[in-house]
């Protein structure tokens, strides 16, 4: 899942990860997982399991209220073209992306947290409105919010 407007939170999927190093290397070094310095993508880590996971929540994949072409189970699919959100319209890119996040979610062995960004009200391509309604989704099935 492209994750675009996320970088101004320091998470960049455009580097590639050296799986050899990310996965077992040392707490010490800055290429491994420990140091949380680069983000894996769902084929980074397909049918592999981490101990620990954090999977970012970008607005590509919005619940009810997010507006767009979704498939009627609440779900809204975009990607990000040039400076603006554009609704993705084939069924098939729909199963894609949920799929993406399907195996995010599923990797974890001990425990996971999930970021959902708050926003920025001057970045409209990064409007608040945009994670809203999916972070008050994703509480409403029991997740605990981490403090600050």
């Amino acid at each position: 899942a492209k994750l675009c407007r996320l970088q101004p939170h320091g998470i960049y999927v455009k580097l590639t990860v050296d799986a050899t190093k990310w996965f077992l290397n040392e707490r010490d070094d800055p290429r491994s997982s420990y140091s949380l310095e680069y983000a894996a993508t769902e084929f980074d880590v397909q049918g592999l399991e981490l101990d620990w996971v954090c999977v970012a929540w970008d607005a590509n994949l919005r619940h009810a209220g997010g507006g767009g072409a979704g498939d009627g189970d609440g779900w809204y699919h975009w990607e990000f073209r040039g400076k603006k959100w554009q609704q993705m319209r084939k069924p098939v890119r729909h199963l894609h992306l949920k799929n993406a996040y399907r195996v995010l979610l599923t990797r974890a062995r001990q425990g996971m947290v999930i970021f959902v960004p708050e926003g920025d009200g001057e970045d409209a391509s990064r409007s608040p409105a945009l994670y809203d309604e999916t972070y008050r989704y994703l509480r409403s099935l029991g997740l605990t919010e981490l403090a600050a």
